[in-house]
């Protein structure tokens, strides 16, 4: 299967939300995330509208036969981002460090239609994404629970800190995070 990644800025990624949107509404049409007012298109939607002013964001999409299969998206994590000071000392204090110096990407999505999951997409959206960025570490939050991502995420180098709510009426996440000097399998 041939596989076209294409990186975009927020203003390039402005131009194809509506593709983003809908990927992101035919993805999350699944439980436990169908009908869940945290995961409605219009609230990620005003999540990647915002995200899209976030310094350091940028989308990465994978297409095959020009069809949007996936995309993965994230931005600079800034220090003070409640979820984040809200782990504590869970936090290593050199991760600390890095995200006070802008050294640390906040992979914020990362999807992938059903119909081309286990072809390895989401592990070559996410590597190819790393790969971009000038950021050292990478963070992300995963619903606890959500598998087979989390189990991935976990493959690919990750460790949990600690379980955060981005809001009241979000899940529970798992913070995960990779150390840059941690080899990646």
């Amino acid at each position: 299967m041939d596989i076209d990644l294409n990186y975009l800025s927020g203003s390039e990624a402005k131009l194809v939300v509506g593709e983003l949107i809908d990927a992101y509404a035919d993805i999350y049409n699944t439980p436990p995330y169908a009908g869940d007012p945290f995961f409605s298109t219009d609230a990620f939607g005003e999540r990647l509208y915002a995200a899209f002013e976030m310094p350091g964001f940028g989308v990465l999409t994978a297409r095959v036969d020009s069809r949007l299969v996936g995309y993965v998206h994230g931005v600079t994590l800034a220090a003070d981002r409640p979820w984040w000071v809200s782990l504590g000392t869970a936090r290593p204090s050199t991760a600390q460090v890095a995200a006070v110096r802008g050294d640390m990407f906040w992979l914020r999505e990362l999807m992938v239609r059903s119909e081309v999951s286990n072809k390895g997409i989401g592990r070559r959206l996410h590597d190819s994404m790393i790969s971009k960025r000038r950021e050292s570490w990478a963070i992300l939050t995963c619903v606890v629970g959500n598998e087979p991502a989390h189990g991935a995420y976990l493959r690919w180098g990750y460790k949990i800190l600690g379980e955060v709510k981005h809001a009241p009426e979000s899940p529970v996440y798992d913070v995960m995070i990779r150390d840059p000097l941690v080899a990646v399998p």
